[in-house]
Order: C-alpha cells, then structure tokens, then sequence
C-alpha cells in the first residue's frame, strides 16, 4: 500500500501545482492579455495528469477500503485550486493510518 500512496501523493501534488498554473497564468493570459496558447498548452496537460491522478486515487481508495464518499472528495481535489494540497495531506495521513493498522494486525512471520 506505501507504493499506491507514493504515487497518490505525487500525483496529487502535481495536478494541484498544474491546476494552480491554469488558473492563475493561463486564464489571466487568454482572457485579459488576449493570448490563448498558454492556456491552449497547459489545459491538456492538466487534463492527461488528471486522468493519470484518478487512476492514482481509484487505486489507493480500492486498496483502503474506503467509502465511495472519501473517492468523491479525492476526485473534487484535482478540479479546485489548491484543495489538492489539503486533501493530499489529509488522505495520505489517513492512508498511513490503514496501513500500520493493517501491519499490526498481520500475524508474525508474514
């Protein structure tokens, strides 16, 4: 389960920076400066990471057991600006949590 965290907690870091990006160089850019190529380049990328990033968290949510209610809120974190951050560091406390309890759980020897 570390591994899905790692990735879930890169992921998340970098659609949120990339979602930052968008907002507040490319809209900026293509709506008062009249130029839409910084937009026209960042709004894939963003949207091929975002993909990537629900791969990312439908893995951790499955490997959790989580409610479907805690895949909602980590969906919401790549689509809002900064929400990804505080939900990053919020699931992956949480995800940390499930795993040690799962480690002690587990018999010796295994």
């Amino acid at each position: 389960m570390e591994a899905a965290i790692k990735r879930y907690r890169v992921m998340a870091l970098v659609v949120g920076v990339m979602l930052l990006v968008l907002v507040f160089v490319g809209m900026p850019l293509r709506y008062i400066g009249g130029d839409p190529t910084p937009s026209g380049i960042i709004s894939p990328i963003h949207g091929t990471l975002y993909i990537v990033y629900l791969i990312c968290a439908y893995d951790l949510w499955n490997k959790t057991g989580w409610p479907l209610k805690k895949m909602g809120i980590m969906v919401s974190a790549g689509l809002i600006p900064f929400l990804a951050f505080y939900i990053e560091r919020k699931i992956v406390r949480e995800a940390q949590e499930v795993s040690r309890a799962r480690a002690e759980a587990a018999p010796a020897g295994f």
